[in-house]
């Protein structure tokens, strides 16, 4: 499947659903399951990999597991690319498109700067160059970064809707305002965006069929899936520690 169908499954209020995947294996089960595209979680792959979440893994290391997924399904693999790992936007576009990347996430925060989130129209630009680079091969799904460990998420709107539209003027798909926890703002944002919205699920969040109706095109459990499974095989090996077989 192209990069263009992989686009035309962003239906507001028909989302696409996105388990996210963090090695072969995953990826395989995700296809398994019916679901007809497989994402990754970054902080999920890092883990697995050795390493910390926000860019703390080596480009090519997950550029290697990405490749190791892409090779393992045939439905189209969307990457998060995190924040680009200090390549030039040109230069991630290629190597994804080397690997046979169908889609990547790419957010606007700069880790190589403490965390920080880049202005709107640094970040504008540099989904520019990556569309350019790209063409219509790549699905680009810009993060918006803005609701992220706000206590008052109304008083960050204004600024994740600017760059939402922002993003989505400079070539993005699809925008992802991660992490935004009242429905009612997502609900606005997804009003006054403009485009397709990605949304995220998590616990005590509104569920699957709630996002849909709040006029999302995409769903995703981010590192969700990761965590319950990594929760469930301690729960397991606690019980063999104490000399319970799972089995």
């Amino acid at each position: 499947m192209s990069a263009g169908a992989l686009r035309a499954l962003h239906v507001p209020g028909r989302p696409l659903v996105l388990p996210n995947a963090w090695d072969a294996d995953s990826a395989r089960l995700v296809v398994e399951a019916g679901f007809p595209v497989v994402a990754t979680s970054s902080a999920a792959v890092a883990a697995v990999l050795g390493h910390p979440d926000g860019e703390g893994a080596p480009v090519a290391d997950m550029l290697a597991a990405a490749a190791r997924i892409v090779g393992a399904v045939s439905v189209p693999v969307t990457v998060d690319a995190e924040s680009g790992y200090g390549l030039a936007p040109a230069d991630l576009a290629g190597r994804l498109l080397e690997i046979g990347v169908a889609g990547c996430n790419y957010e606007d925060t700069d880790h190589s700067a403490g965390g920080r989130r880049r202005p709107f129209d640094e970040q504008a630009a540099r989904i520019t160059e990556l569309r350019k680079a790209a063409g219509d091969e790549l699905v680009l799904n810009a993060r918006v970064d803005s609701f992220l460990g706000v206590p008052d998420e109304a008083a960050v709107f204004d600024d994740a809707v600017a760059r939402g539209r922002a993003y989505l003027e400079a070539g993005a798909d699809c925008v992802y305002p991660i992490l935004v926890r009242s429905p009612e703002l997502l609900g606005e944002f997804v009003r006054q965006v403009g485009g397709p919205v990605n949304a995220a699920a998590f616990p005590g969040g509104p569920g699957l069929s709630a996002l849909a109706d709040l006029g999302v095109a995409r769903i995703s459990l981010g590192t969700g899936l990761w965590r319950h499974l990594r929760g469930v095989l301690q729960d397991v090996l606690g019980g063999i520690a104490a000399g319970r077989l799972p089995y």
